[in-house]
C-alpha cells in the first residue's frame, strides 16, 4: 500500500478521500488555492500546499504545479477525486511518467471514453445498445441538417467532450437547429476548449440509470448495481438513489453485463460508471461513461457495504479485487440529496458567503459528506456543492422518511441553500411513488428565473476591483504562511500561525 497520497481536489470529495486515507493509515497531502486557505480539506490533511490564485484555471487545473507538489511532498500516489483533472488523460499519463500512481483508470481508457463519439463507437462494437444518432463529429450545418432528417425530431445537440449538461441543446423544430448548433459549439468551446458536437435522438421522458463498475489490474471486473439519477435540473443531477424503483433483477443483470462488456473493450480498471437512458418500455441505451469516482457514489456504498474510495486505492496499489460478481449483495435503499449554495427562490443563483450557523443532521441511517464548517466562507470560484446528504433504510419508503427528517434537521444560516427545494421534492407525491424521469423537475415545479439586479452587478464590479487592488497585498501576506523559503507548512502549523496572526498571540 502507498506511504503518502496527494489528494488533488477540494471540498467534500477531498475530505471524503482524506478520511479513507486516515482509515487506511496512509499519510495525506492536499492542495489549495488562495481563497481555500481555510478550507476544511486543508485543515484535515496532514500537509497542504498552495498551488495558485483562486480561479481554478490558475490552481486546481494547473497540471504542472500539482505534479511539482506531488514530487515535493514525496507522494507515491495521487487521487484526483471528481471534476477538475479527474478525467484528463494527459494528467494520468504525466503522473505515470513522474513515477506517481494515478488512482484511477488507465490513461487510454480515459481518452477513449472522454470522446462521446468514440465512446459510442466502442459501445456499438461491444454490442451495447446506443441511442440513435451520429457516429462521428459534425463537420458543417449542412451535414447536421441532412443527418437530422435521418435521426428525426426531437433530437439533442451534444458536445463531444465534457459533460454535466454543458454544450447540450434540445431541438424540437427543424428551424431551431442552426441556432442550437451555434449555441452548443460556443458553450462547449468555453467549457471544454473543444467545440466539436454531434447529434442524438432525444428520448421522451426517459429515466437516467447508471451502473457502478469496479475492476482490478488483473482482469477482474464486477458491477455493483444501479443508481437512479433521473431527478435533474437542466441536465444536472439533483437527487440520486439506489436501487432504482423500476429495475428488475433481470434488467439489472442485462445492464450490468452490457457495462462490463464495454469496460473489457477498453481494458478498464478502477471505479467507473456507465450511464444509460431507459425508456418507457424498459429498453436501455448507452449514454456515456464517467471514468472516475462519481459524486453519488455514497448511495452505492450504503446498499453494498463496499467502500469505493478504499477499493480504488487498493486497486491502484495492484491488489486483486477479492470479490466475485455472485458475492455482491444489495441491502435496503439509499437516497442522496446534493446540497448546493444556491438560491432556489431566485433561479438557483449561486449564494456565496459566510456560513454563520451550521447544524448537520444525524440519527439512524443518516450520512452527511460535507466540505464546509460553521464560519467558513463559501467562495464564488467553484461548483456550489457544499455537502451530500444521504439516508438509508430497509426500503425506499423508510429512506424517504429519513431524508424528510434529515432535511428538517439541517440548519444553514448565512447563505441560501437548496435544502428547501429538496424538501419540496421529498414531499411530492409523484416522487414518493417513484414516478420520475429526467423531465420531472421541469414538469412538476415552477422554477423562477433569476431577476436582474443592477445593484448586485455594481457591487460585484466593485468587489472585483477591490480584490484586484489587494491582490499584491495578499501575495505579500502569503510569504508569512511559508517557512520563508517558499515551502508549504503542514496544515496544523498553518492553522496555528493563522490563529497567531488573527488574535495577536
Amino acid at each position: 500500500m502507498f506511504r503518502k497520497v496527494l489528494v488533488a481536489n477540494r471540498g467534500e470529495i477531498a475530505v471524503r478521500i482524506l478520511r479513507a486515507l486516515r482509515d487506511l493509515g496512509i499519510a495525506s497531502a492536499t492542495i489549495y488555492s488562495e481563497v481555500d486557505r481555510n478550507a476544511l480539506h486543508v485543515r484535515y490533511a496532514d500537509e497542504a500546499y498552495l498551488v495558485g490564485p483562486s480561479p481554478s484555471t490558475q490552481s486546481y487545473l494547473c497540471l504542472e504545479r500539482i505534479l511539482e507538489v506531488a514530487k515535493k511532498c514525496g507522494a507515491d500516489a495521487l487521487h484526483p477525486g471528481y471534476g477538475f483533472l479527474a478525467e484528463n488523460a494527459e494528467f494520468a499519463r504525466r503522473c505515470a511518467e513522474a513515477g506517481i500512481t494515478f488512482v484511477g483508470p488507465p490513461a487510454e481508457a480515459i481518452a477513449s471514453m472522454g470522446s462521446k463519439t468514440e465512446a459510442r463507437a466502442l459501445a456499438m462494437e461491444a454490442k451495447v445498445p446506443v441511442v440513435p444518432g451520429t457516429a462521428t463529429a459534425l463537420r458543417s450545418e449542412t451535414e447536421a441538417a441532412r443527418l437530422a432528417d435521418d435521426i428525426g425530431l426531437p433530437l439533442v445537440v451534444k458536445a463531444v467532450a465534457g459533460g454535466g449538461g454543458k454544450g447540450m441543446r434540445v431541438v424540437s423544430r427543424r428551424e431551431d437547429l442552426p441556432g442550437a448548433l451555434r449555441a452548443a459549439r460556443s458553450e462547449a468551446a468555453s467549457a471544454f476548449g473543444d467545440d466539436t458536437i454531434y447529434l442524438e435522438r432525444y428520448l421522451e421522458r426517459p429515466r437516467h440509470i447508471e451502473i457502478q463498475v469496479l475492476g482490478d489490474q488483473h482482469g477482474n471486473l464486477i458491477h455493483l448495481g444501479e443508481r437512479e439519477c433521473s431527478v435533474q435540473r437542466r441536465h444536472q443531477k439533483v437527487i440520486e438513489e439506489s436501487p432504482s424503483a423500476i429495475i428488475t433483477p433481470e434488467l439489472r443483470n442485462a445492464m450490468g453485463e452490457a457495462a462490463l462488456r464495454l469496460c473489457r473493450k477498453v481494458g478498464y480498471f478502477s471505479a467507473g460508471t456507465v450511464e444509460f437512458l431507459v425508456d418507457g418500455e424498459r429498453n436501455f441505451y448507452f449514454l456515456e461513461m464517467n471514468t472516475r469516482l462519481q459524486v453519488e457514489h455514497p448511495v452505492t456504498e450504503a446498499v453494498t457495504g463496499i467502500d469505493l474510495v478504499e477499493a480504488m486505492l487498493r486497486i491502484a496499489a495492484g491488489e486483486p479485487l477479492g470479490l466475485r460478481q455472485e458475492e455482491v449483495r444489495w441491502l435496503g435503499h439509499a437516497i442522496e440529496c446534493r446540497i448546493y449554495a444556491e438560491d432556489p427562490r431566485n433561479g438557483f443563483l449561486p449564494s456565496p458567503g459566510r456560513i454563520e450557523v451550521l447544524r448537520a443532521p444525524g440519527g439512524p441511517g443518516v450520512r452527511d459528506d460535507s466540505g464546509v464548517y460553521e464560519g467558513f466562507e463559501v467562495p464564488i470560484y467553484y461548483d456550489p456543492l457544499i455537502s451530500k446528504l444521504v439516508t438509508w433504510g430497509p426500503d425506499r419508503a423508510t429512506a424517504c422518511r429519513r431524508m424528510q427528517r434529515a432535511l428538517r434537521e439541517y440548519v444553514v444560516v448565512g447563505i441560501a441553500t437548496t435544502i428547501p427545494f429538496h424538501q419540496e421534492i421529498m414531499n411530492h407525491s409523484a416522487f414518493l411513488a417513484g414516478e420520475i424521469d429526467t423531465n420531472f423537475i421541469e414538469r412538476e415545479f415552477e422554477l423562477k428565473e433569476p431577476a436582474p439586479d443592477p445593484q448586485t452587478v455594481r457591487v460585484a464590479i466593485l468587489a472585483a476591483a477591490i480584490d484586484e487592488h489587494y491582490h499584491e497585498l495578499r501575495l505579500g501576506a502569503a510569504a508569512a504562511r511559508t517557512n520563508g523559503r517558499g515551502v508549504a507548512l503542514p496544515a496544523w502549523r498553518l492553522a496555528g500561525r493563522q490563529a497567531q496572526l488573527q488574535h495577536g498571540w
